[in-house]
Order: structure tokens, then sequence, then C-alpha cells
């Protein structure tokens, strides 16, 4: 399944993008969050040098209807808050997609990273784009299943080519000695390899494509 990083860019106007402005040395790590029809909790570690000064700046935003701190320490601070203008939430709430936690929010940007259905991703993007949240992607890449991608056979045997340097540059083990070493025929030796082989570029173009498909929304 892919999995994709993303930057956002918090409008102008957005509470917690304009605060993250004004003090763009400032930290805010979402640890948790809910959004209903009309308002949203969270929960965010608030990380300043100028700590008193952030929370109080926090407080004050027309946005943000309730704050507790919960717990405070030097330059960092606990705090839960609920807001009327959960816009973060809102994109991922009607793509489907679980917003993985904690994620960052530093100087008017916020970095996610999602596991998500292709087909998903890309309604990620569509919403992102409605909301008028622009975005860029990080990376986009598979993390595959090797148990299901590959025999065992084939694992073992790209593991075993890979540690005695069959695919380094100079290659320093050839196909005969690594069919002797995995004590197989030369032949059989190359038949598992190339199986696998194909198996694990196929997986690679896939996911390229993947990325594409998000990157082109």
């Amino acid at each position: 399944m892919p999995r994709a990083t993303l930057r956002l860019t918090i409008p102008d106007g957005v509470w917690v993008g304009d605060l993250s402005r004004r003090h763009a040395s400032a930290r805010f790590r979402i640890l948790a969050a809910l959004t209903g029809e009309e308002s949203g909790v969270g929960l965010a570690e608030v990380t300043s040098e100028r700590l008193p000064a952030v929370v109080e700046a926090m407080r004050d935003a027309d946005d943000v209807t309730e704050l507790t701190v919960l717990q405070q320490r030097d330059t960092t601070a606990l705090v839960q808050f609920e807001t009327t203008m959960p816009l973060l939430l809102l994109p991922v709430r009607d793509s489907g997609i679980p917003l993985e936690m904690p994620f960052d929010i530093e100087d008017g940007e916020a970095t996610w990273e999602l596991t998500a259905p292709r087909e998903r991703l890309s309604e990620l993007g569509r919403q992102l784009e409605a909301f008028g949240i622009p975005f860029t992607v990080e990376s986009v890449r598979q993390r595959p299943d090797v148990s299901s991608l590959l025999t065992e056979r084939q694992e073992a045997m790209l593991e075993a080519a890979v540690d005695h340097g069959y695919y380094d540059t100079p290659r320093t083990c050839s196909l005969t000695e690594l069919a002797a070493d995995q004590e197989v025929a030369k032949s059989t030796c190359s038949e598992i390899l190339h199986r696998a082989e194909g198996k694990v570029i196929k997986r690679f173009l896939d996911q390229r494509e993947q990325g594409s498909a998000l990157r082109d929304r």
C-alpha cells in the first residue's frame, strides 16, 4: 500500500497557520484530533522559546473557543483546544483517510505521513484542492509485503545475492559462486533470481504510477 509524505501550506486567515507564521520558530505538534460538523478538538505539544506568549496568542485566536494547558515545562506545553476552524481535518475526513499522528505545523506549513490505497490518495488531492489548501508531494513509496510478493525461496535467494555482492558494482560474486553457495544448479539459481527480480521491478513501476497519480491531482 502506498505511503505518501505531503507538505501543506495552511491558507491565510486560518488561525493555526497565521499563528505559526507569526511565531515562526515555534513548533505545534498535533498529537490527537477529531472533528465534528462545526468544530474540532485537538491535543497539541507546543514548543517555543517564547512559550507563554505563544500559548496566550493561541488562546486569543478568534477561532479557538477553549484552551486548557494540561502540562507546562521549560519551553514545552501540552494543551487541549477546541476550534471552530478545523480546516486541516476536513479533507482527510471527506476522503476517508485516517490522519496519522503526530504531525507538525511550523511556519505556516504542515507535514503529513499517510498510508492509503491509490484511489483514496487521489481523492485526498481533490479534497485539498476543494478546500483551497496548497500542497506538494514530498514522496510516495511502497511498503511491499515481501512475504506475499516473493516465495520463501525467492526471498532467500535475493538476500543471499545481496549479501554476497552479486548486485554490487563491480560484482564481487558471480552467478556460479552464488549457485554453489546455495547448493543449486546455476540454471536454477538464474531462474529463481529472474522471477524474483521481475516481481520486484513490477512492484516498483506500480509504485511509481501511484505516486504520479497523486502528484497529477
